[in-house]
């Protein structure tokens, strides 16, 4: 990292050292920003991926984002299932309370 950064001053430098005094200091300013090109931000690699709902029974072409979302519902689901499961789900006393008052 810092040769790559001392490689990148020194080109600046150099750069810099070859501008004419009668250039602008908008035109030395700008050589200053670095520009980055696309760098690759539309270079997809393999098949195009999908929403959920568009082909639910493939979790390999799914969206990253949506393959996050249905695997945390789906842990929270289980743990909510089994907690219910092992508390005994719930408890309806209304009734029981309506008959032994009568």
């Amino acid at each position: 990292m810092a040769t790559s950064l001392t490689a990148m001053t020194a080109r600046r430098a150099a750069y810099l050292a070859r501008l004419t005094p009668s250039s602008s200091s908008a035109a030395r300013a700008s050589s200053l920003i670095s520009r980055r090109g696309l760098a690759g931000a539309a270079d997809h690699h393999g098949p195009p991926k999908v929403n959920v709902w568009q082909d639910p029974m493939s979790p390999s072409k799914w969206k990253e984002e949506h393959f996050v979302i249905v695997s945390l519902s789906g842990c929270g689901l289980l743990i909510f299932g089994g907690y219910k499961l092992f508390s005994g789900g719930k408890k309806d006393n209304g009734e029981k309370l309506v008959e032994a008052a009568q």
